[in-house]
C-alpha cells in the first residue's frame, strides 16, 4: 500500500510517502521565524506557498505517479489552526481531485510508530519531547495512556521562547544548544509534580537573570535543568511500569547532551534506550503517511466530512476520533 502523508502542524510543511513499512521519500520545508518568534498566520502563508514545490519533489524523490497513491495521510493535530489547516486542506484537495481515500493522523503517534519502527523497539516507555508538548506514554491494548506530562508550556516552546529573550537571530532550540556548549551551570528552579512537569517558572527565573549572568551560562543552565527534571520523571515512570525499554522521540529528541543523559540513566537501570535518527524526530511527512497506513489498515478510511484540524488533539482520544 502505497501512502502520502502530509505534515503541517506548526513551522514544517512536509510531504513523505511510504509503501507499506519502507519510506520512499520524506521532502520537508521548515518555516523560520527569526527573532520575532513563529507567527501562525505566516506559518501558514509559507505553507501555502511551498506546497506544490513540496508535493512534486516527493512524487519524484520517491519515483512514482499520483495515480500510484492508494491513500492520503495528513496531520490532524495537536497543532496551530492555521498551519495545521493548509495541510488538511491540502490532503482534501488532493484526494478528491485524484479519487484517493484519506487519513487522519494523531501527530504524537505518528512521532512514536515511526521511533518504534526504526529503533525495531516494542513494549516500551515512551518519553516524548517537541515544541509544544512533552509526555510519558505506554501503550496498554493497542491504545495510548499518557503517565505524566508537562502542565504549562512543552520543553521544545521552553527553548524557543529563551531564545527569544536572549534575541538570537534564529530563535530555535537548536541554536540554543549550540550557545549553551561550553557554559557553566547557574542556579535556576527546579520543578516537578510526580511524574508531571512544569516548565514556566524555570522560564521566567531564567529571563530574570539576563544580564547578570552571560547568555551561554543561562542557556546551559536552562538545559540542564530541563533535562534533569525530564530524567527524573522518565526513571520514575520506567520504576512504576517496570519497561525494560525507553524510545525517545519528538523534534527535542534530537538534542545530543539529552541523549546522553537518558542513556547513562537507562544503562544504570539497566533499560534498552532508543531514539530514531533526526530526520524522523524531526516534524516530517514519512512518518505521517507511516502511522496512516498503520491506522488505515486498523481503522480503514476517514470520511471526509471527519477530515478536520483539531488542534488540541491528544494522543489518549484516537480511539474517541477514529473508533
Amino acid at each position: 500500500m502505497i501512502v502520502m502523508g502530509i505534515e503541517s502542524t506548526a513551522h514544517t510543511l512536509s510531504i513523505g510517502i511510504s509503501r507499506n513499512d519502507a519510506i520512499l521519500s520524506n521532502v520537508i520545508d521548515m518555516y523560520r521565524g527569526g527573532t520575532e518568534g513563529l507567527i501562525p498566520r505566516k506559518m501558514a502563508d509559507h505553507h501555502a506557498l511551498v506546497f506544490a514545490d513540496v508535493f512534486s519533489k516527493s512524487l519524484e524523490s520517491a519515483g512514482i505517479a499520483m495515480d500510484d497513491v492508494d491513500l492520503i495521510a495528513f496531520s490532524q493535530g495537536p497543532g496551530i489552526g492555521s498551519p495545521l489547516s493548509v495541510g488538511v486542506s491540502g490532503a482534501k484537495y488532493l484526494a478528491l481531485k485524484h479519487n484517493k481515500k484519506l487519513m487522519g493522523v494523531n501527530h504524537p503517534y505518528a512521532h512514536v510508530k515511526i521511533g518504534e519502527h526504526a529503533c525495531s523497539m516494542k513494549n516500551q516507555l515512551v518519553l516524548y519531547l517537541s515544541g509544544g508538548n512533552s509526555q510519558l506514554l505506554v501503550e496498554q491494548e493497542g491504545h495510548y495512556h499518557v503517565l505524566g506530562e508537562t502542565l504549562d508550556i512543552g520543553i521544545g516552546n521552553l527553548f524557543d521562547n529563551f531564545a527569544r529573550s536572549l534575541r538570537l537571530k534564529d530563535a530555535h532550540g537548536s541554536e540554543l544548544a549550540k550557545l549553551a556548549e561550553g557554559g557553566k551551570y547557574v542556579e535556576l528552579p527546579y520543578s516537578v509534580k510526580g511524574m508531571n512537569l512544569v516548565f514556566s517558572g524555570l522560564l521566567t527565573a531564567a529571563e530574570k537573570q539576563i544580564g547578570k549572568h552571560s547568555g551561554k551560562d543561562l542557556a546551559y543552565s536552562l538545559m540542564e535543568t530541563s533535562f534533569a527534571m525530564t530524567c527524573e520523571v522518565t526513571e520514575r515512570a520506567l520504576f512504576l511500569t517496570k519497561k525494560k525499554n525507553l524510545l525517545v522521540c519528538g523534534g527535542v529528541a534530537q538534542n545530543r547532551r539529552l541523549q546522553e543523559m537518558l542513556k547513562i540513566m537507562c544503562e544504570e537501570d539497566g533499560v534498552r534506550f532508543g531514539v530514531a535518527p533526526d530526520e524522523y524526530n524531526r516534524d516530517n511527512g514519512a512518518m505521517i503517511a507511516y502511522a496512516g497506513y498503520l491506522l488505515f489498515k486498523k481503522y480503514g478510511p476517514m470520511p471526509v466530512e471527519k477530515c478536520i484540524p483539531i488542534p488540541n488533539y491528544r494522543v489518549d482520544r484516537i480511539k474517541d476520533v477514529l473508533g
